[in-house]
């Protein structure tokens, strides 16, 4: 569990065009024990504070004036000086689609509202997961020597998860953009885990692992599988077939860092 001085210590940006709401949320992030918490209104303001004063986490509206979270987080995911910035939504939005692109793009959380006390500090959890670096503790191996390949088409989401396993001390990562790609690798080099999306082109997460398992010389190699589709029965039928653990996107660490104890250890 992360300390509450950490939680005290994070510094938030709250982007968010209701006065209305900016009670509330700043409420309900004061009560989880954050402290310093700063207020833009829409994407031009949010994007010169970053500048200036970069927080630890921004937490964000879906619709502001000027336009989506889906902009914001595209600007502030294509400048090499924000790329990094620890990001979470909070929205009322419910179509699954229209948050697709945002799951894609790493974000910590999308929080429902009206949200409960206890997903806002999962949520704020997370972030400082992602700040304060904690190797992750493995009976057989050293996380420094941990051969990784991540496998998605979205070059944002392999960047995030990327940056995840480099907080857990995992530094050896080879990344490639789908099943195709992910099998040439395989073929060439070695590798201790692979981190799969589900959806992609030219050969998705399924067909991956099914080739993987069906030839004998990386048959071995634990599969943990990436999804924002995880509580599809269409995965649960993948977990038979020989993928080792699921997670859901948004790719949180502590989730992560559980799930790869289990299948490692």
């Amino acid at each position: 569990m992360i300390g509450f001085t950490a939680i005290k210590d994070l510094s938030l940006l709250l982007v968010e065009p209701s006065d209305t709401q900016k009670k509330i949320i700043g409420k309900a992030l004061k009560d989880a024990g954050v402290k310093q918490i700063d207020y833009t209104n829409n994407i031009k303001e949010t994007l010169e504070s970053l500048a200036n004063f970069p927080p630890d986490l921004i937490i964000s509206s879906m619709y502001l004036p000027d336009g989506t979270a889906d902009d914001l987080i595209d600007t502030i995911r294509n400048n090499p000086e924000t790329e990094n910035q620890c990001f979470m939504l909070v929205s009322s939005e419910k179509n699954r689609d229209h948050l697709e692109h945002l799951r894609q793009s790493g974000v910590l959380a999308i929080l429902p509202k009206p949200f409960s006390t206890r997903d806002l500090q999962r949520a704020i959890y997370s972030a400082v997961d992602l700040i304060v670096e904690e190797e992750i503790d493995l009976e057989l191996f050293d996380p420094r020597t941990l051969r990784v390949l991540v496998v998605d088409d979205s070059k944002m989401a392999r960047k995030h998860v990327s940056r995840t396993l480099n907080t857990m001390g995992i530094e050896q990562i080879q990344l490639a953009e789908n099943g195709r790609q992910a099998i040439e690798k395989l073929n060439t080099e070695e590798f201790d885990l692979i981190v799969t999306d589900y959806n992609m082109p030219e050969m998705d997460g399924k067909e991956l692992t099914d080739a993987v398992r069906q030839n004998p010389a990386i048959a071995h190699i634990p599969i943990l599988m990436v999804s924002s589709n995880s509580e599809d029965s269409q995965l649960s039928n993948i977990a038979q077939e020989g993928v080792d653990a699921i997670c859901g996107k948004p790719f949180e660490p502590g989730t992560v860092r559980q799930l790869l104890a289990q299948i490692l250890n």
